[in-house]
């Protein structure tokens, strides 16, 4: 029993370092490739897929975080004398923590997932083994344009969903909560710089990257069958969110320390 017990824990260690290998292998390939000319087109047409189709999503989550973080502390900072604070505090947490991550979790959930089916879709088909017979390098043709585009829309989402946030926050508070519209966009100016909202962008670049590698990898990778692109897709976004928060965690002790 005991022996049992150990076998599972050495192959899960095992298979786990054996992923990380290959994403590494995976990191290095796809750097290798970023000199080569980069796919203009390819690029803009993966941000238009990826990005532009995410705004609303993000928009409705950026807005309702906004909207509901500023009734949960609007109240509190007004019964305390503080309401002269509200604005600037929402801006920070929204430009530093909320709008990257949430911006991160809804684009692992949507683009990371979009990628990965695409990806290990092409995989079943032989699309991907096609790419190899014509000597295409299938990470110069896949993955470098996705990485690219990724890194490039979610920083802009990101900033797109900070401005809906404080705006969501800006209407309850000052249709809500009674503070006015003044004292809300003072407290702004006065608490926020612009290193709250460099900060989350510098974050959102790194889930981008993330996310498009994870999913390009997971979609290389997935097992033959319908059944395999689901499975695929779903490991996906699971690990996409886990590494995301990870990541949220060193990057705020390095940027904000």
């Amino acid at each position: 029993m005991l022996t049992k017990f150990f076998e599972l824990i050495g192959g899960f260690v095992l298979k786990f370092f054996a992923g990380v290998g290959t994403i590494v292998l995976l990191y290095a390939e796809t750097f290798k490739q970023l000199a080569h000319k980069p796919r203009i087109r390819h690029i803009l047409a993966q941000m238009a897929h990826l990005g532009v189709d995410s705004l609303g999503i993000v928009s409705l989550t950026l807005l309702f975080t906004g909207v509901v973080f500023t009734l949960q502390t609007a109240h509190e900072f007004i019964r305390f004398g503080a309401q002269s604070t509200v604005g600037g505090i929402i801006a920070i947490a929204i430009g530093r923590e909320l709008g990257p991550v949430l911006v991160g979790v809804v684009c692992a959930g949507r683009v990371g997932a979009a990628i990965t089916a695409e990806i290990s879709t092409m995989k079943v088909t032989e699309q991907i083994d096609a790419l190899k017979v014509m000597a295409v390098s299938p990470v110069n043709y896949l993955i470098v344009p996705r990485m690219i585009a990724c890194m490039i829309a979610v920083p802009l989402l990101t900033v797109f969903g900070d401005i809906i946030g404080v705006l969501g926050g800006w209407v309850v508070a000052t249709q809500y909560s009674g503070i006015s519209s003044y004292l809300f966009v003072n407290s702004i100016k006065i608490f926020a710089t612009i290193h709250d909202l460099t900060g989350g962008m510098i974050k959102a670049i790194f889930f981008g990257n993330v996310i498009a590698v994870l999913g390009c990898y997971y979609g290389l990778n997935c097992p033959d069958g319908a059944e395999g692109v689901g499975k695929a897709t779903t490991k996906t976004v699971v690990t996409s969110i886990v590494v995301i928060f990870i990541l949220n965690a060193l990057l705020t002790f390095i940027i904000y320390r």
